[in-house]
């Protein structure tokens, strides 16, 4: 009883390391080669299984697509929301936590979304897969942000919020694009100052 439950677990175990490595692959496809040439041999390729082991685990490639950015954003957000625990209260932590979004919405995780978003206001099916993932992983994470917000109103931490990921999603499209990192690091100190102040209430 003992060897098959152990069997069993074993079995789960190597599933999970499949649809792991497929999912780091297709990130690394995306941030490497790009959505359009992202095939799913070359994903399968860079993650040594075969290609009919996708259709075990993803019914479309769209799907796929979708389930590796919740898979990366769901290990940055956890990473968030370890950062965001040690953060002081009040004020004082705006400016940190800002610092922590930027981190965490530019990088590997701006590349391969930038891409998918491209993609997707052609592709239908690409956009329905992409779409509720990243409502529901914004909702998370801004779950997290008002644990840390105090006695800040829910309405005005909610713009804060949104305000600083549409900011650093626009700010990692300029690193992308080849931008001013000066440039950027100044409208990110900027924006910090402004932050504090409507946080204030000022």
């Amino acid at each position: 009883m003992t060897e098959v439950a152990r069997g069993h677990r074993t079995q789960a175990e190597r599933r999970e390391q499949t649809r792991t490595a497929l999912l780091d692959a297709t990130i690394d496809c995306l941030v490497d080669i790009g959505y359009s040439r992202a095939s799913v041999q070359e994903i399968c390729t860079r993650a040594g299984v075969s290609k009919g082991a996708v259709q075990h685990y993803f019914a479309t490639k769209a799907e796929l697509m979708a389930a590796a950015v919740e898979h990366l954003t769901t290990k940055l957000r956890t990473q968030l929301t370890a950062s965001l625990g040690s953060l002081p209260g009040g004020a004082s932590g705006v400016a940190a936590a800002i610092d922590l979004l930027w981190e965490g919405y530019s990088g590997t995780l701006s590349t391969a979304v930038t891409e998918l978003w491209v993609a997707a206001r052609t592709d239908p099916e690409l956009r329905a897969a992409i779409r509720p993932v990243d409502r529901a992983l914004g909702r998370a994470t801004l779950e997290h942000i008002s644990e840390v917000a105090g006695d800040l109103p829910k309405e005005r931490a909610e713009m804060l919020f949104w305000l600083t990921v549409n900011l650093t999603r626009g700010l990692a499209l300029d690193a992308e694009l080849g931008g001013d990192p000066r440039r950027r690091r100044q409208l990110l100190e900027e924006w910090k100052r402004i932050a504090v102040l409507l946080y204030s209430g000022d």
